[in-house]
């Protein structure tokens, strides 16, 4: 009989990558936690108990399918796991980074409501998709077809970026505006790089560049272009601007 890769909550604890020491993180502003080894990521992610109802996808706004990736890490399928981390989730690396696990997937974890503690799914994301790009497993996109359609966006945030990245898939030619210096919005000026550091930001931003992706910089729609004009050189316009003031409700 094949040997359980699974539902080792029970033997085994909840544990997370190792944080840095306090001493060595006051030097400079990189990540707190270093990566998962490939044989914890494999022990954490055998902690899955396999739901029948995977609460951890249910309560995912992408519908991530974290049982399976889980899964395929704990089998030590990493490049299976990756294809199906990526699928549904166009930046899996960022958002192991930076989503609220703990109120998300993590938070409705049943083994977590069980009282063995949750399976430390952010952590084993961000591990998957680091491994994959340092294996070249991340492919360069490349559409099926080019088409003659143009879409400006405005904003190069992660909702204009994963937009670029889907309309780049389907052959549409793109044309990303952004007021900074440099592409990334929120993910580069707004989340810390103990957080997030910059350069797995700008690795994504080099990607969609590769693409045929189109990045105009230091560029304030309404003030040095007018969005009549910017709306006259495409067929379709997305905002993706987000939110940089507070509003009370």
């Amino acid at each position: 009989m094949a040997k359980q890769p699974m539902l080792k909550f029970v033997s085994v604890t909840r544990d997370m990558p190792t944080k840095r020491a306090a001493e060595e993180r006051n030097k400079d502003f990189d990540e707190i936690y270093a990566e998962f080894s490939e044989a914890k990521a494999e022990e954490q992610a055998s902690r899955c108990s396999q739901c029948g109802v995977p609460y951890c996808q249910s309560h995912c706004p992408l519908s991530n399918n974290i049982p399976d990736w889980l899964r395929m890490t704990a089998m030590g399928r990493l490049e299976e796991a990756y294809q199906i981390s990526q699928a549904t989730n166009t930046f899996p690396e960022i958002c192991g980074r930076i989503c609220p696990q703990d109120r998300l997937c993590e938070g409705n974890c049943v083994i977590e409501q069980s009282g063995h503690g949750t399976v430390t799914i952010g952590s084993v994301e961000k591990y998957i998709t680091d491994t994959a790009w340092e294996n070249g497993w991340v492919e360069d996109i490349v559409p099926e077809a080019e088409r003659s359609e143009s879409v400006g966006i405005i904003g190069s945030g992660p909702a204009g970026l994963a937009a670029a990245d889907v309309l780049r898939r389907a052959g549409v030619q793109v044309t990303v505006y952004d007021r900074h210096d440099r592409a990334g919005g929120l993910l580069t000026y707004g989340i810390p790089g103990f957080k997030l550091e910059k350069d797995v930001v700008m690795r994504r931003v080099a990607q969609l560049e590769r693409a045929g992706v189109k990045f105009v910089l230091n560029c304030n729609i309404g003030t040095d272009l007018s969005f009549q004009a910017l709306r006259g050189q495409h067929d379709a316009v997305l905002i993706a601007t987000g939110v940089y003031k507070t509003r009370d409700l």
